[in-house]
């Protein structure tokens, strides 16, 4: 039995799934065959079948590898540690990691998110974060809720999401720290208020 640990595991399978994403951004899914995947990654037809099932299994399984590391980083959150780092004008730790994880796998998800990519990917994303957001707002008491809950929760993940995705399409110009910044003072402060709109 393999170990999933293996180091040489590992590699081929970052290997693979890196071929994958560059044949994605050139050609898309449906024209990939296994042997694109063999010559772009470097490696013999047979390794790939050690692995994965098809070229769809390899999509699916690093698709469910990349959103298990955003659920790690986002669980990190805390609502009441958001509200003061964003009065302190600081980007919450957590979601600075979680733009230098993005950053790091920016190609990945430049591609699955975008018009080459998945169009059930962004709704798959969006949902867990629903979820996560759900999770971090049940721990508030119901008594200091000011407006429905669902509202709040689908605001949130469609506009990290959609800022996300923004940021990605445009070439990541902003930093990752300063990324972490605005989604910091827009979830706490909302978007008018941190793009500097005041009251007369």
């Amino acid at each position: 039995m393999q170990d999933k640990t293996d180091p040489r595991i590992i590699r081929t399978k970052l290997m693979l799934r890196d071929a994958l994403i560059d044949l994605l951004e050139e050609k898309g899914l449906e024209a990939i065959t296994i042997r694109d995947l063999m010559l772009q990654a470097g490696l013999h037809r047979s390794t790939f079948y050690l692995h994965y099932r098809d070229k769809y299994d390899l999509l699916e399984l690093s698709k469910e590898d990349m959103i298990n590391e955003i659920l790690a980083i986002v669980n990190e959150i805390d609502p009441i540690l958001l509200m003061k780092y964003a009065a302190r004008n600081e980007p919450d730790p957590a979601f600075l990691k979680l733009f230098d994880f993005f950053t790091l796998h920016a190609v990945f998800f430049r591609v699955l998110l975008g018009p080459k990519g998945d169009p059930a990917y962004p709704i798959q994303i969006r949902r867990i974060m629903e979820k996560l957001i759900y999770n971090k707002l049940s721990l508030i008491p119901s008594e200091q809720e000011a407006m429905p809950r669902e509202y709040i929760i689908a605001y949130l993940a469609a506009a990290n999401l959609g800022v996300i995705q923004h940021w990605l399409e445009h070439g990541m110009q902003l930093s990752p720290a300063e990324m972490a910044l605005l989604i910091t003072r827009m979830t706490t402060f909302g978007p008018l208020q941190t793009f500097g709109l005041k009251e007369a």
